[in-house]
């Protein structure tokens, strides 16, 4: 199956919908209603999943949508002025949203893990979102288990450069087709890879800024382990993944902190960039050198920890997690 199809309407959902992130990024001061586990969501989360739920669901009416947010809160009274800006926004792209349509095309992320879903996180990173700095709009097609198609959407991700950017680079990966990148804004797909064991000046390693989103001393005596002398570069999202798919980077460690060392993992934290690597050359695996299970929760509680990697270093740097982790 060459899942063309799948993979343009992908394209196209996360362009549109970073094309909304964007909007509302640079022209109003984000402002972040606290969900119920405090982390920030914004005006944006809500018209990126709207505007890509309603293509999904139209190409592909059978298929469930696994995504981040819902509209629960949305659909709140006090809530009335969110709920308008977000319709606004979704307008902009799509005229004829009206504030009961954005709430149902929100809704639709609410399927379950299937034998075929598509897993969406609207905006993945959204701390860096409301910071000007990384973060990524991340889509994935999920069948049987296995990641099928992936597309990152990362608006301030530029090869070549650390810093944030407006310029914005699109990635996309069908499983057995490679991975191919190209500016957000349109351009050709051209071939990806993961940097050369030899390219000593890209083998550093990234992490997440968030100290609490891993164990930042412990991955960074991994990196040590495995002869990664740089310090690592911090950044929000899979645009990590994307900094490894592209070969800017050699490693991406999220090792459990030790305030919560029974956290997993969320499938759309990870799905889309996943594929993205592998079809680069890399490997992606949990901890203990498990595969990522897509195939039975939102959550992956059979894994713990992610190490993502080009693939050359990957063995050495388990063997130093195995040494430093109980199993």
């Amino acid at each position: 199956m060459s899942y063309e199809k799948e993979k343009q309407i992908a394209i196209e959902a996360v362009t549109l919908a970073a094309q909304l992130c964007q909007r509302v990024r640079q022209t109003i001061r984000p402002e972040a209603i606290e969900k119920r586990d405090r982390s920030p969501v914004t005006i944006a989360d809500f018209g990126s999943q709207a505007i890509i739920c309603k293509l999904l669901s139209e190409a592909f009416p059978n298929d469930p949508i696994v995504a981040e947010e819902d509209a629960a809160a949305l659909s709140q009274p006090d809530m009335a002025n969110y709920l308008d800006q977000v319709t606004a926004h979704v307008q902009s792209l799509i005229p004829n949203a009206t504030p009961e349509t954005v709430i149902d095309w929100i809704n639709r992320g609410n399927g379950k893990v299937n034998s075929r879903f598509w897993t969406l996180d609207p905006i993945d990173g959204t701390k860096g979102f409301l910071r000007g700095e990384q973060y990524a709009v991340a889509l994935a097609l999920i069948e049987d288990g296995e990641v099928k198609v992936g597309v990152l959407g990362c608006p301030a991700f530029s090869l070549g450069s650390d810093a944030p950017t407006d310029n914005g680079t699109l990635l996309v990966a069908v499983r057995n087709q490679g991975a191919t990148m190209a500016p957000l804004q349109g351009g050709t797909l051209e071939s990806i890879h993961v940097v050369a064991a030899e390219d000593a000046s890209k083998f550093r390693f990234v992490e997440s800024v968030e100290s609490g989103h891993g164990d930042q001393t412990q991955q960074q005596a991994v990196a040590q382990a495995v002869g990664i002398t740089a310090p690592s570069v911090r950044m929000d999202s899979q645009a990590k993944y994307a900094a490894v798919a592209a070969g800017q980077a050699a490693l991406y460690l999220r090792l459990p902190s030790p305030k919560t060392p029974d956290y997993r993992e969320k499938i759309w934290d990870h799905a889309a960039g996943a594929i993205v690597v592998e079809e680069a050359g890399g490997k992606v695996t949990d901890m203990y050198g498990k595969p990522l299970d897509f195939s039975s929760d939102y959550k992956m509680t059979d894994n713990q920890g992610v190490v993502v990697s080009n693939g050359t270093c990957h063995e050495a740097v388990l063997a130093a997690l195995g040494a430093t982790v109980p199993r």
